[in-house]
């Protein structure tokens, strides 16, 4: 079975105003991502997406499209399917970086594996270890912006959730206490910075925030600053390294620098779900628990999210997870919304369908594209 077509689509759908997120690198209010198909010589198709923004890899929808027609195409076409491995090092070998884009890619050509032997994702990614993950939502603004988010988050099914500080400790403090009344003394409530703060102003922050008794602490210092993160760790809170970890070797910079209790990874950062279940593996070796990231995922998205964690060894169970692509979006891109309920979200949201057990609605599968080198 061979790689006989790579098709693209463009979506852009806005983000729900009431839930749009602006952390200390900026706002997420809109996801110009990229929807991959990837058709084989057996008959068997499988679907990916590029859930990727300028703001976090530099790429989007016009990038990922552009970097698959001109160089992964040309590289995947006529090549077996099997292994997706052996695929997943073409792509490397054909285009730098681009994380975003080959995990979109490499999503389709391991639903497309799964799809060929009739199995869940989660299976043919090494698992099931569990059915069910727990999640929770992002909150941000402050003041009647932070109410807005947070009942919009409650109506929507969540219990636990993270604020976004990394602004100005003082102010960050405020907003903890304000959130920390909202969601009520035991609710689960973690921080994230998103490198924000220097590490003095993070250790600051850390005072101020531990009578509010949050959950965690995520990416309080810049990404390359591992001494900064390591400095931060046994002062209270378990510290979570996102930014600081994309592929293989920034986990192994990290695990060596003793940087973090946890790390956050994504089907995105590490280039695909093959990838990201690897990597679970190495972290968890090490004694580091592993949580799933988000980039605002639509539906295929967050489908891939759900196997690779049920798949992932070392996740956690102190830590909630960030899939949140069935909630994020007034309308989502699938054939069939996924059924999830703000708590958890689990396989039983495909049934016994095999692949990533979703497929785009009728409206946007007919957007579908060949990608070409021309």
């Amino acid at each position: 079975m061979r790689i006989s077509a790579i098709e693209t689509v463009a979506v852009s759908p806005a983000v729900r105003p009431e839930l749009a997120v602006a952390g200390a690198r900026g706002a997420h209010d809109r996801s110009d991502f990229l929807l991959v198909r990837v058709r084989t010589t057996g008959g068997v198709s499988g679907v990916g997406e590029v859930s990727a923004t300028l703001l976090w890899s530099g790429e989007d929808a016009v990038t990922a499209r552009h970097a698959i027609a001109r160089a992964l195409a040309p590289a995947l076409l006529g090549q077996p399917l099997v292994p997706v491995a052996a695929l997943e090092r073409r792509m490397d070998r054909a285009l730098a970086g681009s994380p975003f884009t080959k995990a979109g890619v490499a999503t389709a050509l391991w639903d497309a594996y799964a799809r060929s032997l009739g199995v869940p994702l989660a299976v043919a990614l090494g698992g099931p270890l569990r059915e069910r993950v727990p999640v929770k939502c992002s909150l941000s603004g402050s003041g009647a912006r932070l109410r807005e988010v947070h009942a919009a988050a409650l109506a929507a099914g969540f219990r636990a959730f993270k604020l976004k500080v990394g602004f100005d400790a003082g102010t960050d403090a405020v907003r903890l206490a304000h959130a920390r009344e909202l969601v009520g003394p035991d609710a689960f409530l973690g921080l994230d910075a998103n490198g924000g703060y220097g590490r003095a102003e993070a250790r600051r922050f850390l005072d101020l925030a531990l009578e509010h008794r949050p959950a965690f602490l995520e990416q309080p210092v810049a990404p390359a600053d591992l001494a900064g993160m390591r400095e931060l760790r046994g002062l209270g809170v378990p510290i979570v390294a996102d930014e600081s970890v994309f592929g293989r070797d920034d986990l192994v910079s990290v695990i060596r620098a003793e940087a973090a209790d946890v790390v956050s990874l994504y089907i995105g950062k590490s280039g695909g779900p093959g990838r990201l279940v690897e990597m679970a593996h190495l972290a968890d070796a090490f004694g580091l628990e592993v949580v799933l990231g988000s980039n605002g995922e639509l539906g295929l998205g967050a489908a891939a999210q759900i196997h690779a964690a049920c798949a992932s060894p070392g996740l956690s169970a102190r830590i909630p997870s960030d899939i949140i692509g069935a909630h994020y979006y007034a309308h989502d891109v699938l054939e069939h919304p996924l059924a999830l309920d703000g708590r958890m979200a689990g396989l039983d949201a495909f049934g016994a369908e095999p692949g990533l057990g979703v497929a785009p609605a009728a409206g946007v599968a007919a957007g579908f594209t060949p990608a070409t080198s021309s």
